[in-house]
Parts: C-alpha cells; sequence; structure tokens
C-alpha cells in the first residue's frame, strides 16, 4: 500500500533541486522503480520531486572529438535504438535492449536504470535487514540463489543494471547537480559498496540529481559486446552478465574492459581478467585463461556457486565470438 504524499512538478533543474531539500523527498523521473519502492514500503516520500518534464535532462549530443552527452531522461528504449549509439558503442545498446520488459523500456530513464534500489527479496520484503537499518543480512543464511558471489562484505545483493556495467566498459562519467553546482565522476566512483556504507547505492546526496552521462570518443580498434543470462527470457534480472570492450591493434588486445553484472553489489570491474587479455592474441588458451581469471577469488553463498561455471563459461562463449570478428 502506498501512503499519501505531495507532488512538485519541477519547471527547471534548480526548481527540482530545491524541491529535494524538502525532508523525505523523493525525485520522480520514469517511476517504474519509484512507484515500486513506494509500493513495497522500502522508502516512503513525504514529496515526490518530478523532473520528468525538465527538456535539458533529455536528448544525446554529439561532442567535440566524438564523444556522447546523454540526458539522464533518455528512456532505455531510446538507447537500445538510437544509431549512433549502436555503431560506436554496441555494447551499450546491446546491454539497454536487455532491460527488464519493452513497456519498462519505454518508460524508465538512463538516470533511473543507474540509481534504481536492489531487487533483493529480504531488501524489497517485510526484512529489517542491514541496508534498511537493522542488524542481520538474511541472505548469508536464507534464500541466495541470486545473490552476490563478489564484495558482499555484510550485504550480498546484486547490484540490478544493465546498462551500468556496459557504461563503465566504455568509460563513461556521471553529471551530477545540486545545491553546491555541478560536478563530474566516473561512473566506475559512482557506485557504494557495503564496505564503504551498507545503506547506500550511490554517491548522491538526497537532494543531489544525476543529469547526464558522458562517452569519451571510442578508441580506434574497439570492440564490444553485452551478454545476459536470466532465468526467464523477459522481464528479467541478470543471473550473469558481462559486458566487454577491447581494444584491438594487429591482432592483440592492447586495451580491456570486463565489468561484470549480477555478481556484486556494484558493477564489478575484474581486473584480473583485463590484466591476462591485454597483450594477448585472442585465441582458445588466453580466452580460457581470462575467463579463469574472472572467476578466481569469488567467494559464493550456499545456494549460489553455480554462478562461478556460469559466468566463466559465458565469458568464455563471448570472447570467442569477438576473436572472429
Amino acid at each position: 500500500m502506498i501512503t499519501g504524499f505531495s507532488y512538485q512538478r519541477a519547471a527547471s533543474l534548480k526548481d527540482a533541486i530545491a524541491g529535494l531539500a524538502k525532508s523525505d523527498s523523493r525525485i520522480h523521473a520514469g517511476g517504474t522503480d519509484l512507484l515500486g519502492c513506494l509500493r513495497d514500503q522500502v522508502f516512503t516520500a513525504g514529496t515526490v520531486v518530478s523532473i520528468s518534464g525538465l527538456r535539458e535532462l533529455k536528448g544525446i549530443a554529439e561532442m567535440t572529438g566524438g564523444g556522447l552527452r546523454i540526458g539522464a531522461l533518455i528512456t532505455i528504449a531510446e538507447i537500445a535504438e538510437n544509431r549512433i549509439i549502436r555503431e560506436r558503442y554496441p555494447v551499450l545498446a546491446q546491454a539497454a535492449a536487455e532491460v527488464a520488459s519493452p513497456q519498462l523500456r519505454n518508460q524508465g530513464t538512463l538516470g533511473g536504470n543507474l540509481c534504481q534500489k536492489p531487487r533483493c527479496w529480504y531488501y524489497r520484503g517485510g526484512f529489517h535487514c542491514l541496508r534498511k537499518g537493522g542488524d542481520r543480512c538474511y541472505a548469508v543464511s536464507g534464500e541466495n540463489h541470486y545473490h552476490c558471489i563478489f564484495g558482499g562484505d555484510r550485504c550480498y545483493i546484486v547490484h540490478p543494471s544493465d546498462t551500468a556495467p556496459a557504461l563503465i566498459a566504455c568509460g563513461a562519467a556521471v553529471h551530477i547537480a545540486g545545491p553546491a553546482g555541478t560536478k563530474k565522476i566516473s561512473l566506475e566512483n559512482f557506485f557504494v559498496p557495503p564496505s564503504k556504507d551498507v545503506t547506500r547505492e550511490t554517491v548522491l546526496e538526497p537532494d543531489e540529481i544525476v543529469t547526464g552521462i558522458v562517452l569519451p570518443p571510442p578508441p580506434e580498434g574497439l570492440i564490444s559486446t553485452y551478454r545476459k543470462v536470466r532465468a526467464r527470457q523477459s522481464w528479467d534480472f541478470a543471473l550473469a552478465g558481462v559486458a566487454l570492450a577491447l581494444q584491438l591493434s594487429t591482432g592483440k588486445v592492447t586495451d580491456a574492459r570486463v565489468v561484470l553484472s549480477g555478481a556484486a553489489p556494484v558493477p564489478w570491474r575484474s581486473v584480473d581478467a583485463e590484466k591476462t587479455l591485454i597483450g594477448s592474441v585472442l585465441n582458445r588458451d588466453s580466452i580460457n585463461r581470462a575467463a579463469a581469471a574472472a572467476v578466481r577469488g569469488a567467494e559464493p553463498l550456499q545456494h549460489n556457486a553455480y554462478k562461478i561455471s556460469l559466468f566463466r563459461g559465458m565469458i568464455e562463449e563471448e570472447l570467442m565470438k569477438m576473436s572472429r570478428i
């Protein structure tokens, strides 16, 4: 049941930031996660501040040098269908196409997809867990089939976004606006692991807003892809996923980004796998070694050890496909 709240339709970014300064206020963009959280009583809202009408937060603009600026209010469907993104950053277009269902992709926004709350059934259910200020993570000894195998440290959620790993693989940065002005940070540093603060998912303060994402120009020789494995073909979150972005020159990998989804409380960058790939020719041996490195150090819970072989096999398959490009 959703309790009553007041509604403010922001006329400008400044107006929205002022609205968020009120206690117990929540931001509304596409609303696909907000309404679910209010219904499940993950949090309450005294005021809902809608930014859905702010034109300055919409659209995709080419930047000098070949990069892109993507407004936070662009829909997931628009990202999946955009010609420039499909050509220059296929990993992002593919990831966007894997999000939820067509209806939700048409409504949900990029900013909302990055800032959405965890989908852990204990967090979303009637359990006063660590992330909600309680004294324990119920997943540790409970039903943890879909929980993390990396980076748990007290809370064992997995980050629910498909677009976040793809954007990190592309080296994206996020633009944030608040009462103190604007700032830009690497998207990789935008997410907060449980080891730093178990009650937060991002560095955003309550009165700050994501205004856009900036993608650097794709380097020459870049190939990229996103793969997602889920329990059902449609409208499901990742059991395991990977965003791969490799830079090739004269047949060798000169740079690599390997970012896992469905693996950790934040998008999980596998530095070991990247180091294994850099300097190698993509062949069966190097691919097997990289896939093994990607799951090195995994710490599964009682019911999710299957994810280790799932990640390894999926990464091997995707790298083999890339080796034939």
